[in-house]
Order: structure tokens, then sequence, then C-alpha cells
């Protein structure tokens, strides 16, 4: 039986949402119960909100409470939903606080709520991705796995890449 997983919630533009009348984004709840029910997940995941803010604001000691909700979990695998601005950010401050435990940071390039979203892909190769890794920090883009300590996103290209 597979452990359980955690999945920790900081918003991002995985759970964006569209303002009509104001032309903008904005954050109302986490749109992960209802993924995780579209996918069928028949994992065991717990999910926790931390925040609901743009990784471009978030702060040092914001990522202070997300190593510190990693660290005092339960659970030994995390799934970290994450603006991707900063997320390579929030990675190495993990690796840096050696939380111990399977820790995987994903998010998306465009809003789950507009239908056509990297998203739903991403979160279910991090809930893959979390299950079968050793201890450690990683990054789930796209289908693929990064060291949370050797990523970036590629601003140019719109990709994330490992780096030396």
């Amino acid at each position: 039986m597979a452990e359980p997983i955690r999945v920790f919630v900081t918003g991002g533009t995985f759970d964006k949402e569209y303002d009509e009348l104001n032309g903008r984004l904005y954050f109302k709840d986490s749109h992960l119960p209802e993924m995780l029910r579209l996918a069928r997940s028949r994992l065991e995941v717990s999910v926790r909100t931390l925040m609901m803010i743009d990784s471009l604001e978030m702060t040092d000691a914001d990522r202070r409470l997300i190593v510190e909700a990693c660290r005092t979990c339960a659970e030994g695998r995390i799934v970290i939903t994450h603006g991707t601005d900063t997320m390579a950010d929030t990675a190495r401050a993990l690796h840096a606080a050696g939380v111990g435990k399977t820790v995987v940071l994903t998010g998306a390039m465009i809003p789950y709520a507009f239908g056509s979203s990297d998203g739903l892909f991403n979160l279910g190769s991090a809930l893959s991705f979390a299950q079968v890794l050793p201890a450690g920090v990683y990054v789930a883009m796209n289908g693929r796995i990064y060291p949370g300590d050797h990523v970036r996103k590629n601003r140019a290209s719109g990709v994330f890449e490992e780096i030396a």
C-alpha cells in the first residue's frame, strides 16, 4: 500500500481565477480537491493550504513557513503546489533545510481554471514522483523531474531546466 502524501498549497498560477470585469487574475479557493476528483486519484492525500499568493510576492518568512510545515508534518512524502516564477528559490530553501523527506514542488504555466492548463498533468506527475523518489527535494514540471538545488525556470523559453 502506498504511503500517504501531504499536499501543501501555496498559490501560484495553478490556483488563479480570472476576474472578467476587471481583467485580472486573483485567488479564491484551491482547485486541488476538484483536480484530484477529476483525475480519479486513489491515493491517500491530505491537502492543507499554507497560503494563496503569487510566488513573486513570496518572502523569506513564507519560505520558512513552508520549510517548517514540511519538517513537522507526519507524512514522509510531500507535494507542494507553487508559482513557477520562484519555485526554484523555494526548492533551494527546502534543500538547504534538509527536511529528510521526499518533497516535490510543481505548478502550472496556465491557470487550471482556464481549462487548457498543464496543472492537472503536473500534479499527477508530482504525485507519482513523490511516491517513488528517495528523500530529497525535486521540481516536477511538464513530465520532467529536476533536483531542487539544480533547477531554474528559463524565462526566455518558459520551461524548467537543470543547471550545474
